[in-house]
């Protein structure tokens, strides 16, 4: 296996390399250059090997339990910490802004489908993630703008295990950080395992997900399981008996579920038309951790909120529902945050600067780039408030590889226990060169897919 190149050895020797990096506050306190801290950045691709790559995705696999099947890209990002902490704090005033505005929530409520209105809902989420684009604002710095906020649980699990594989796989240097808000890894699962088991014992905490064996996220379920000491079960094997719901062990033992960690996504089992063997309204003897109602309550339906006073934030794209911008203001609300729109608007008129995006759909499914004037008068109109028209933002393209630039979307992983704050703990990443950060969008390409972010540590 190819060694580093000296410029980076002494490897576990954290002071000399970063010392040196951090003699040029530019690097750190600036962003306005080509790439994300180009010192670590020109010594990580160095350094690359393609043994080393192979060696990641054996520790991957290893410390899994199972093959990950989605593509993992060959690279980390180096990412300031003021940059990762302005967005932190930016997907903590947005979720604080819509906790307080009854408005909002009452709209939320009204949206949830028909029977996925679970009862019991909690006064506030468990798991919380926002995905962020780079962007240049005028000054040519690089600021943060929203995609995408969810209060829905990600691969917590999983991605500390990539973090990790890249720091041993790559020999990271160890005063590079991945935890935020001062965590350690014995910080991350504690505070973990307070969100996800409450006061519970873990043989009544049960993960669920619809056919979680042939998910691509078996690898984060795995882990969570295993760290956790908790099942993962297909939601649709649950059975009830009285008022509480309960699960078979591997010795087909009937265990009673006091708390359920879901990870079932209200869109595929609409999708695919799943009947459950228990009605979701009812309201069961049972908590959750991630109430399901929250997938509604905290989702792209409130992007347009948070785009437009009184909840207006600088990160939030300008935004309206599709139904007001043919029936209503929206037109001209995205014309008075300075979206560029076509001046006529006949059904071949296409809208380059809008993303359509429907309110409920997860892994950028139904996004449509460029969208017509057609396509849009298509939408039946009962059905145009559940799609939004989102400003488009240009991702900068930082993190330097073989294949040319690449851009990262970076997503804050947030833990909310109920006798806690909600706190930003971890951070996800996904490289691209395609129009979206899908793998769908990134075929056949390298130094693309899930990745991690690090920072220096001062």
């Amino acid at each position: 296996m190819r060694r580093w190149t000296p410029s980076f050895v002494p490897l576990k020797q954290l002071e000399q390399p970063i010392e040196r990096y951090l003699e040029s506050r530019r690097d750190y306190q600036s962003v306005k250059g080509k790439t994300l801290i180009p010192t670590l950045r020109r010594q990580f691709n160095e350094g690359y090997s393609a043994e080393r790559y192979a060696s990641l995705l054996k520790l991957l696999e290893e410390r899994c339990g199972t093959r990950v099947e989605y593509r993992v890209a060959e690279t980390p990002v180096f990412l300031p910490l003021p940059l990762l902490e302005q967005m932190a704090k930016a997907g903590i005033e947005l979720t604080q802004t819509l906790l307080g505005n009854a408005a909002y929530l009452s709209a939320a409520n009204a949206a949830i489908p028909a029977g996925y209105a679970v009862a019991g809902s909690t006064s506030h989420p468990h798991f919380l993630t926002a995905d962020f684009a780079l962007v240049r604002d005028p000054a040519g710095e690089l600021v943060p703008r929203l995609v995408e906020i969810q209060a829905f649980p990600s691969v917590y699990g999983y991605q500390d295990v990539l973090s990790s594989a890249y720091r041993d796989a790559f020999e990271l240097p160890e005063g590079l950080g991945s935890f935020l808000a001062g965590l350690d890894e014995a910080g991350y699962w504690e505070l973990m395992a307070r969100t996800v088991l409450g006061s519970h014992d873990p043989e009544n905490v049960v993960l669920t997900e619809l056919d979680p064996l042939n998910q691509k996220t078996l690898p984060d379920f795995m882990v969570t399981a295993r760290r956790l000491g908790i099942a993962f079960v297909d939601i649709r094997s649950l059975e009830a008996v009285g008022n509480k719901l309960h699960y078979r062990d591997a010795a087909g033992k009937l265990i009673p579920i006091h708390r359920i960690y879901n990870r079932a996504i209200a869109d595929e089992l609409i999708a695919r038309q799943v009947r459950l063997p228990f009605d979701l309204t009812h309201p069961w003897d049972v908590e959750w951790a991630g109430h399901p109602n929250w997938y509604f309550l905290i989702s792209k339906f409130s992007i347009p909120w948070l785009s437009q006073p009184p909840g207006k934030h600088p990160v939030v794209p300008p935004a309206v529902f599709v139904d007001d911008f043919l029936e209503g203001s929206g037109r001209a609300q995205l014309e008075a945050a300075g979206v560029i729109l076509p001046t006529h608007s006949g059904r071949e008129t296409v809208y380059g600067e809008l993303l359509l995006k429907p309110l409920f759909s997860f892994a950028g499914k139904g996004i449509e780039f460029d969208p017509t004037q057609a396509q849009l008068e298509a939408i039946p109109s009962e059905k145009r408030k559940d799609y939004l028209l989102q400003q488009r933002m240009r991702f900068e393209h930082t993190i330097e590889t073989p294949h040319g630039l690449t851009q990262a979307e970076i997503r804050i992983l947030y833990l909310w226990p109920d006798d806690g704050n909600l706190t930003p703990a971890l951070s996800l990443v996904r490289l691209g060169r395609g129009k979206m950060m899908g793998v769908d969008h990134n075929k056949n390409q390298e130094w693309v897919g899930a990745s991690a972010a690090f920072f220096p540590r001062n």
